[in-house]
């Protein structure tokens, strides 16, 4: 690994360790926090709140840069894009859902697609 291909790993294993830990501590607001937070969707709610556990643990493996830590990033980025469309479906269903749902969908692909690039680069 280059000297910048490894400050590239460390920036990203930075990015999805505190990406990760908002991501817990938001969604654990939304749904454990009794606040009244609108037309959320609840699969992508609990899909986010959990898979903000996997973005830290991804942000240590690719800060060890261990194999598995790029894995779990490629993981993350498909389980990610395969929520998204689901989300997609049920809005063009007529389903209910926040505009703020949309832009959080829009940017949590679009970091985990840069998280994994640099991670599957590495390699």
């Amino acid at each position: 690994m280059t000297p910048a291909t490894s400050r590239s790993m460390k920036i990203a294993a930075i990015v999805a360790i505190v990406f990760g830990a908002l991501t817990v501590v938001s969604g654990g607001r939304a749904l454990f926090g009794g606040a009244d937070m609108g037309d959320v969707v609840p699969f992508v709610l609990w899909f986010n709140f959990g898979a903000g556990f996997a973005y830290v643990l991804a942000g240590f493996g690719l800060w060890r840069g261990a194999a598995w830590g790029r894995v779990l990033s490629l993981g993350i980025l498909l389980a990610t894009a395969a929520v998204f469309l689901a989300f997609l479906w049920h809005v063009l269903q007529g389903g209910a859902y926040e505009l703020r749902t949309m832009g959080a969908m829009i940017l949590r692909t679009a970091v985990w697609t840069a998280i994994a690039v640099i991670a599957l680069r590495a390699a």
